[in-house]
Parts: C-alpha cells; sequence; structure tokens
C-alpha cells in the first residue's frame, strides 16, 4: 500500500475522482492568528467554476505545530451514501481499512473510508465493537450508552446516544438483560449469532440454542424487534454450535441455577430494543466522544483518574472523526506521534479544527496506530506505526450504481 509523506507548508488541491486532476477550486486556506488553532478557515476559489460535483480529497499542512491533516469532503446527495463495516462481514476479527475498503463493492463504488470506533483486541474476541455497530440492518454488537453515529433507511446522518434495552423473556414471564456477540461474564447473559462464526467460544455455563418459533423475520438480527425463539437443545459446557439457522443464549455459570427449569421445545422471546429506538437504523457504529452539536463545540470532559482512555483525549495524539453538514460529509485524520512531520492533535484542537472547516456535527473516531483515511484506491496518511494497523471496522462511503 502507498502512503503519502507530505511535506511542510504545502496545500494539496482537492482531488476529483471523476476528473482525474487536481482543480483549483475549493482549497483550504489556514489563517494563523494566535494560539494553536486559533485562526479559521476560509473556502477560497481561484475562479468562477462551479463546485466540484463529486468526492475530494486535501491534505492540510501546519508547519508551526506541526500538523498534517487530511480531509475526505462528499457532497451529500443521492449519489454516495454511508456504510458501517466490519472486517470479514462478520462481527469478529480484524483486517485493514484498505482490506475493508476494497471489499465493499457490492453496495457500489466505494470512494472513500476512514477506521471505525473503539474495539477489543484479546485473542478469543478480538474485534468485537466495543459498542453498537449495525452492518446493512443487521446487528453485530449492542449499544453499551455511548455516542453514536447511525444513519436511517434514506442515508440520512443521527448523533445520539443509545442504550440497549435487549432482555431475554422466560416462559414463566421473568426478564433478563443480555448482551451481543461479546465475551460473556459469569454472572451475565449474552446471545450469539451467525454473525460471530460457527461457535459460540465461551467455556461453560448453559447455553440454549434457539431456532425461530413461527414465521417472520429471525436472521440476520436486526433492531427495534420481539421474537419468539423455540429452545432446540441445552448445552452445559460451552462453546455451543452456531448455524445459519440458530442463535445461542449463553448464561453464565452464576445465573444458570435460575434456569434449570426451562426444557427443550419452550418459548423464550428475544428483545432488541434500544433507547431511542433504531428500528430505522440501516448503518450504525457507536465511538465518541461528541465533538460538535448542532454547530457548536462540545466541551471534551475527561475523566479525574489516571486511565489512559481518559488522559489521551487532553494529549496530542492522531486523531480520526466523521463529520457533516448540510452540504457535505467530511472524513478527517490528523496524523500524530512523528517529529517534524505531524504531533497529532488534543480532542479540543480537534473540535475547534471542525468547527473552522464548516463542520455542524462531529464524531471522534478510535485513534492512535488505527487512525487512517483512504481515499481513491489509497491511504492518504502516514500512520503512526509506519503501516496500516488491522483494525475491527470503518466507515465506507459508496457511490451507488444507477439503477
Amino acid at each position: 500500500m502507498n502512503f503519502r509523506r507530505p511535506k511542510a507548508d504545502r496545500l494539496v488541491p482537492f482531488v476529483s475522482p471523476s476528473s482525474g486532476r487536481g482543480v483549483k477550486a475549493n482549497l483550504l486556506q489556514l489563517i494563523r492568528l494566535s494560539g494553536c488553532l486559533a485562526g479559521c478557515l476560509t473556502g477560497m476559489a481561484a475562479s468562477a467554476a462551479p463546485p466540484i460535483a463529486g468526492a475530494s480529497y486535501t491534505n492540510v499542512i501546519v508547519a508551526s505545530e506541526p500538523w498534517s491533516i487530511h480531509i475526505a469532503k462528499l457532497p451529500r446527495t443521492g449519489a454516495f451514501e454511508i456504510h458501517s463495516r466490519h472486517a470479514g462481514n462478520r462481527a469478529l476479527g480484524l483486517s485493514t481499512l484498505s482490506e475493508q475498503a476494497a471489499a465493499d463493492t457490492e453496495s457500489g463504488q466505494p470512494v472513500a473510508a476512514i477506521n471505525g470506533g473503539f474495539y477489543r483486541r484479546d485473542k478469543t474476541y478480538a474485534g468485537a465493537a466495543r459498542g453498537l455497530q449495525i452492518v446493512d440492518g443487521e446487528i453485530l454488537s449492542a449499544p453499551n450508552g455511548a455516542p453514536c453515529l447511525w444513519l436511517d433507511l434514506n442515508g440520512e446522518p443521527h448523533l445520539e446516544s443509545v442504550a440497549s434495552q435487549f432482555q431475554l423473556t422466560w416462559p414463566d414471564g421473568s426478564r433478563t438483560p443480555c448482551g451481543l456477540n461479546e465475551d460473556r461474564a459469569e454472572n451475565a447473559a449474552v446471545l450469539y449469532t451467525p454473525a460471530i462464526g460457527t461457535s459460540t467460544r465461551t467455556t461453560n455455563g448453559m447455553e440454549f440454542v434457539l431456532e425461530q418459533n413461527g414465521s417472520g423475520r429471525w436472521l440476520p438480527l436486526r433492531c427495534g424487534r420481539n421474537l419468539p425463539a423455540k429452545v432446540r437443545s441445552i448445552q452445559t459446557s460451552g462453546n455451543s454450535t452456531l448455524t445459519p439457522e440458530t442463535m445461542v443464549l449463553s448464561v453464565g455459570p452464576k445465573l444458570s441455577a435460575q434456569f434449570q427449569t426451562v426444557k427443550a421445545g419452550d418459548v423464550l422471546q428475544i428483545s432488541t430494543a434500544t433507547t431511542p429506538s433504531l428500528s430505522l437504523a440501516r448503518n450504525a457504529l457507536s465511538a465518541g466522544p461528541v465533538l460538535l452539536r448542532a454547530g457548536k463545540r462540545q466541551k471534551i470532559i475527561a475523566s479525574p483518574d489516571d486511565a489512559y482512555e481518559s488522559s489521551s483525549m487532553l494529549e496530542r495524539h492522531p486523531r480520526s472523526a466523521i463529520a457533516w453538514n448540510a452540504e457535505w460529509f467530511f472524513l478527517v485524520v490528523v496524523d500524530g506521534r512523528q517529529r517534524d512531520v505531524s504531533d497529532g492533535m488534543t480532542l479540543d484542537e480537534l473540535s475547534n479544527f471542525l468547527a473552522k472547516l464548516g463542520c455542524e456535527d462531529a464524531l471522534n473516531l478510535d485513534g492512535g496506530g488505527s487512525s487512517a483515511l483512504w481515499f481513491d484506491g489509497n491511504v492518504r496518511n502516514t500512520p503512526c506505526d509506519g503501516y496500516e494497523r488491522a483494525i475491527a471496522n470503518s466507515l465506507v462511503v459508496v457511490k451507488k450504481m444507477r439503477k
């Protein structure tokens, strides 16, 4: 994969994939007034040429910081749409952003992509999203209350914190909250779908193999549904097999005593409700924190403890964000941890930059070595590891096929 290492003190013009040539319109001019980024970004036009009709890319260099900022800009028209993607088209696994972008060909022509949300890296559940992910209507993982970008059936973006109301209703009417496709604790219940692979990967507890009861939609699992499920069989050794037609409810050993009377043939109710309701969500991804909301910069509040996740908010690191206004989507990556190339940004600096860019709403994505921006066939930034890191998920923008 070819990486573009920026040179200091230059602005790279937007490039239209449709024309294949550089253009002078829409250059970003960085005006320094005071502080790290107290200036503003002003749209400049070298001629009276009309706005670019398609996607575009630019690289902004601020040598005095130093910063190298990569921006893909895409019109919010019917020609383009954003998809949430996961490595290997499953709920687990890791692959590079280039691989995830190149694999998204059924939806249309991949034009741009950016790394996604936070994820687990432990061996058993490597790639499990930390929070909600929905891919073309299918739920891969449950929300955890974190901020979430979700796109409705028309591709319109929404920025909300989403909480899980996932639960199982047992034959006696009792209810148990449950997670989805994740590591199951000894005192918890987790529902596993075929999206995780061929088995649950658990090691103990009681597991109920579930099949469809009645007609209607069953799998792939979707948000905002109440599904009757019949118990096909019960396992007690863990790591139950999953098939394309079954789900498995795994109950930890500290809870399993409560369900000794449940038997094969019993019918349970599965609820995939969320707050707010995401029954109309086609794609979704948790990340955070929110950087801009309705044009207002959001205060970045770090936890008082010394946890890295909190302290890093106030430090300069490589950053990724997705942002938008009424006309445009912006995929933005700031290189970092590279002396004389780019230091990276604090979250406050990033929100300031996005506001000056003209964004109205913005969500911080995973950063550090995961930060990557892919545009028109190539990774455009310089990852701090020196190579593309394998990541769990991404946001891919495609140019829709004509029908």
